[in-house]
């Protein structure tokens, strides 16, 4: 079964909390042996979409079903207790058992199954292996940190073998090294075991760096879903592309193959598709400070805000008078300039998307 066949079809969901809408007609597939991420503010309803999926929420409607090799017939998930799921939720607090040492918190699930001592005592070892905690088996979650214990959550989800694992905000009780190596980790673990992982984040730094596709969410509605590197490169709309990542946006009019905006006409990727209210979006990485001076060629000059240095690289922002908004570049290597200095912008067209602002 190849990454491209369909494991879970969620069709028209909507659910909505008297006059709050959290999901307004949600409809897309989930892939086979995919990590899938479901990315959004706070209140975008990913984790209301999430809770559907396992059984803890009822949408008022659509269809949510889980297709693949291991029976002839689709199985309305909606149709069963979350019990009977073929599906496992691993909890943002990790929900472990503190009188419980590591192995036994593994094995409780399997243990409710009714299956035999070996096999239970086979599996356990297994992901006992797969999850680097073999040394920890004897230990209480109260000994372990914060990224074992996650560890721990996430051996006693897979040993039960479930299609389809939801992680809700998985990393977030992490600091910042920890969360990074665990990113890692959770992608590396996702190959092993070959099961479909569905994981809900505000961070998007956290679903681009794990996830195989994304689907971004606002207000209750999917804007867009791709791979990492075409959400950032190509987003659908305005929302996506101020949500993923970071870059500038400028506000004007697309016409006649152009864009202007400020009192100026500037290059971008497609001007052609595009008419009326537009935006630019340029990402720092693809924006160059230079010289003010005519001769080094500048679309827009004004003066440095500020700089940053984060030792490998550096941002600047940049103020030009008549536009909303600071404009920031990132480049490799120390601050070239210093505050107050006057400069020059450019990129090159191809890096600039426009896109449509919608009515």
């Amino acid at each position: 079964m190849t990454l491209e066949t369909p494991l879970l079809s969620i069709s028209g969901v909507s659910k909505a909390y008297g006059d709050v809408i959290a999901l307004d007609d949600v409809s897309f597939d989930i892939r086979q042996n995919e990590f899938f991420a479901l990315l959004g503010p706070s209140g975008c309803g990913k984790t209301t979409l999430l809770r559907s999926i396992a059984g803890f929420e009822d949408p008022d409607a659509g269809a949510v079903t889980i297709l693949g090799s291991e029976s002839a017939t689709p199985i309305n998930l909606l149709s069963l207790p979350p019990n009977k799921r073929p599906v496992n939720l691993m909890f943002q607090s990790y929900a472990l058992f503190p009188h419980m040492n590591v192995r036994k918190n593994i094995m409780y699930g399997l243990q409710r199954e009714g299956l035999s001592k070996e096999e239970i005592a086979q599996r356990v070892d297994e992901v006992l292996i797969t999850t680097g905690l073999t040394d920890k088996a004897a230990v209480r979650p109260a000994q372990l940190s914060g990224g074992q214990r996650q560890r721990v959550a996430l051996a006693r989800a897979i040993v039960k073998r479930p299609r389809l694992l939801l992680l809700d905000e998985p990393l977030s009780a992490l600091d910042r090294k920890v969360r990074a190596e665990m990113q890692i980790e959770l992608k590396r673990l996702q190959h092993e075991v070959g099961i479909t992982f569905v994981v809900v984040t505000h961070d998007q730094e956290e679903a681009m760096s794990m996830a195989d596709r994304i689907a971004v969410m606002h207000e209750g509605r999917v804007q867009q879903i791709a791979d990492p590197v075409t959400l950032y490169a190509q987003p659908a709309n305005v929302f996506v592309a101020d949500f993923i990542g970071s870059g500038s946006l400028l506000h004007g009019i697309a016409t006649q193959g152009s864009f202007s905006a400020y009192g100026s006409t500037f290059p971008c990727h497609n001007p052609d598709q595009i008419a009326g209210n537009a935006v630019l979006v340029l990402r720092p990485e693809e924006v160059r400070v230079t010289g003010a001076a005519p001769a080094d060629n500048p679309l827009m000059v004004g003066s440095i805000m500020e700089t940053h240095f984060y030792g490998g690289s550096s941002s600047t922002t940049v103020r030009v008078a008549g536009v909303d908004n600071p404009i920031v570049a990132s480049h490799p290597g120390a601050p070239q300039y210093t505050v107050g200095d006057q400069v020059g912008l450019s990129w090159n067209p191809q890096s600039a998307v426009l896109l449509q602002v919608q009515p």
